[in-house]
């Protein structure tokens, strides 16, 4: 039973540690015990099976960090690559990642091969991981002919050729459809995909497009409607429960020049009217109509020149209280999403090309364990860091990368009435500004920690007075028990007569805050 023991634990695949072993059978009992012989044409084997079944000729084409890369530009970027020609099937995005599904172990191989051999624009290698997978589910429950006939006459009966302009709202409603028992819905990929399907094959010139209150959250289906229907200038996605305006940018391909979102909850994310403009504009330069209002034309802010202004005591005292008062309201927006469930909706705050670094105090190597330590593999402070590639990729630059690292980060609660802030240059284009305060982290293993912050922020400004960041460091150390105590705490202090008077005073001295 030694020997039958020992043999049970090998078959575990973690503890297969040759390439070759024998095969013995033991007949002890009616007891059959099996070695694995070649490891090579154990996975040689394992690979014909899967590939004998219905299920195995597809395989999952996984991009890491794909998230952050247009679609477009990615697939583009890998196509020219990868030495044999394919169809990506089901592109999407899940978490902070891309994939696809590929048909064919050629492919699957060539695609394999291109891993680390694409670079972005900071010059990071971009890996490609393939696995065997089952059949994509927008293919596994692809619509049958008859249902797709059925869908066609549908939309054939909605599509205003004058026009060139397509009405799906409520599809899933439709009395033709409803009626001969076909439920499409629209949220599901394989439904979506049927549907641009028809659109490329019917209604090539497609220049409107109503998707109007079908219950759309995502927009992975609707991400290959660049290929399908690249010329569509008018998309009405309003009554549906988009969340966040990352979900656009699965579509920014399209040269939209009007756009309908009211009434998705992604619009209430947003403080201003400008900054909603502004940041629906960075997925869609070209569009000139948002949810039936005109806009404004686009301008282009120049950041690369910046002008001193004049030193005159007036005017700089003028300025300086505007500045006050738009640096307040655009920290008090920034902090109200930060300390929210969904960080995505920054993007808006940071301009395309800004950069972001998290700076720890330099703990000596016989310090104890740090409280910090799930900021710690972000830290970009040089006195510990000596690896000059490693400060090159801790530096975040972009605004998505930059979103994607904040995103990581545990929740918090700012304390607003703890902020000092110090504008300490200006220029006719930037703006350098520095916010001191702390925070409660509110989930994870240091839910209830209390950190102090420092934040310096360099910003521009767009034609509408409102700001882009262009560079964000954050500095960050447990909060000292005084600070913790003050801010945190739901006592409020009572004060002697002689200690109100010397506050009187010396707010009437300083114009500090009591």
């Amino acid at each position: 039973m030694r020997g039958v023991q020992k043999y049970q634990v090998r078959h575990t695949p973690y503890t297969i540690g040759h390439e070759k072993r024998r095969v013995h059978w033991h007949n002890e009992g009616g007891l059959h015990v099996t070695l694995w012989s070649n490891r090579k044409h154990l996975r040689s084997e394992m690979l014909e099976n899967i590939q004998d079944r219905s299920l195995g000729s597809w395989f999952k084409v996984t991009v890491a960090c794909g998230r952050k890369y247009d679609r477009n530009w990615l697939m583009e970027s890998i196509q020219s690559h990868c030495s044999v020609p394919f169809t990506p099937v089901d592109f999407h995005y899940v978490k902070n990642r891309a994939q696809f599904f590929v048909q064919d172990a050629n492919t699957a191989s060539a695609l394999k091969d291109v891993s680390y051999k694409i670079c972005d624009k900071e010059n990071r290698k971009i890996a490609l991981f393939v696995n065997t997978s089952a059949v994509p589910y927008s293919v596994r429950d692809k619509l049958e002919p008859e249902k797709m006939e059925k869908l066609k006459l549908a939309m054939s009966k909605r599509y205003d050729i004058s026009q060139k302009a397509l009405d799906l709202q409520l599809l899933r409603y439709d009395p033709d459809l409803v009626g001969h028992d076909v439920d499409i819905i629209l949220n599901r990929r394989n439904c979506m995909a049927a549907t641009l399907h028809i659109i490329r094959k019917n209604f090539p010139e497609l220049l409107s497009l109503n998707l109007h209150n079908n219950r759309l959250c995502q927009l992975d289906g609707l991400s290959d409607i660049t290929q399908m229907a690249p010329a569509v200038k008018i998309l009405n996605l309003s009554k549906n429960e988009l969340n966040s305006t990352w979900e656009l940018c699965k579509i920014k391909g399209l040269k939209l020049e009007e756009l309908w979102l009211e009434d998705n909850p992604l619009c209430h994310t947003f403080s201003d009217e400008s900054t909603y403009i502004s940041v629906i504009r960075k997925c869609f330069p070209e569009l000139s109509r948002l949810d039936g209002q005109d806009l404004p034309p686009p301008i282009t802010v120049d950041i690369d020149r910046p002008y001193l202004i004049k030193p005159l005591i007036k005017e700089s005292c003028e300025g300086s209280e505007v500045l006050k008062t738009q640096v307040q309201h655009f920290l008090q927006q920034y902090y109200l999403i930060y300390d929210s469930t969904d960080r995505q909706s920054l993007l808006g705050a940071y301009h395309d090309e800004a950069c972001f670094s998290l700076t720890i105090p330099f703990i000596p190597d016989d310090a104890g364990p740090s409280s910090l330590f799930e900021y710690l593999k972000d830290n970009r402070n040089m006195k510990n860091l000596k690896d000059p590639n490693l400060r090159f990729q801790l530096l975040k630059r972009t605004n998505h990368n930059i979103v994607s690292s904040l995103c990581v980060f545990p929740k918090t609660q700012h304390d607003l009435s703890s902020f000092v802030v110090d504008m300490w240059f200006q220029s006719k284009s930037l703006l350098f500004f520095c916010v001191n305060g702390i925070f409660k982290e509110v989930e994870g293993r240091s839910q209830g920690s209390v950190r102090a912050f420092t934040r310096t922020f360099i910003a521009t400004f767009t034609s509408n007075s409102s700001m882009f960041i262009v560079n964000d460091e954050l500095c960050l150390r447990d909060a000292t028990p005084s600070e913790t105590q003050s801010e945190f705490s739901t006592q409020v202090p009572t004060l002697s007569q002689e200690q109100q008077e010397m506050v009187q005073v010396s707010f009437s001295l300083s114009q500090m805050s009591l």
